[in-house]
């Protein structure tokens, strides 16, 4: 097998890892699987790889830190790093340690192959959307406001019920709470 065709999948998720080896193996690929950075180095010791694919969260530890470990070795390997809990600092840092391409999961094959074949940026890359794009916090905000809106349309339309349900009269009070400031005797409110 040529090197520019072997791959090392480095996925905590064993199953996960098995299928994208049958998968990478069946286009070709000769592939490794690895499921921690202790299990990288030994590999690593070994052989070389052109590819590689890396899980951002291998059990308790940081993918990063293979990324790093994986470029070190051979600043020429393509990496893709895989994730669940995509963000855009955790992508600066996988591509500034080394990582050609940064992928979400659920991501396939087809995803990760494109990606290794994606290596170069591209200065073309269509901005069509980023005006409308809406953050995270944005939408935070706006269901904050929704969620506002509705409270006091709902704490308003009971009070008006309760208003209307219970009689001034029979209450023993009249313009507050008992306590308050405002609260007056009924004799005093006449």
């Amino acid at each position: 097998m040529t090197p520019d065709r072997s791959l090392i999948v480095v996925e905590d998720d064993a199953g996960f890892a098995r299928t994208l080896k049958r998968s990478f193996e069946r286009r070709g690929y000769d592939v490794v699987l690895a499921a921690s950075i202790e299990e990288v180095r030994k590999v690593l010791e070994e052989r070389s790889f052109g590819h590689a694919v890396v899980d951002l969260k291998l059990g308790g530890a940081s993918g990063l830190a293979c990324v790093e470990l994986l470029h070190t070795h051979d600043p020429e390997m393509l990496i893709v790093v895989l994730t669940g809990f995509a963000s855009i600092s955790t992508a600066v840092e996988a591509i500034k340690l080394g990582a050609c391409h940064y992928l979400a999961k659920p991501s396939n094959t087809d995803d990760i192959e494109a990606a290794f074949n994606k290596a170069e940026g591209n200065a073309e890359v269509a901005l069509d959307g980023l005006v409308e794009h809406v953050g995270v916090r944005d939408l935070l905000r706006r269901h904050a406001r929704e969620l506002v809106d509705v409270d006091e349309e709902r704490h308003e339309a009971t009070f008006r019920a309760a208003a209307r349900s219970t009689p001034r009269a029979s209450s023993g009070l009249r313009g507050g709470c008992p306590g308050s400031a405002r609260a007056r005797p009924p004799s005093a409110a006449a």
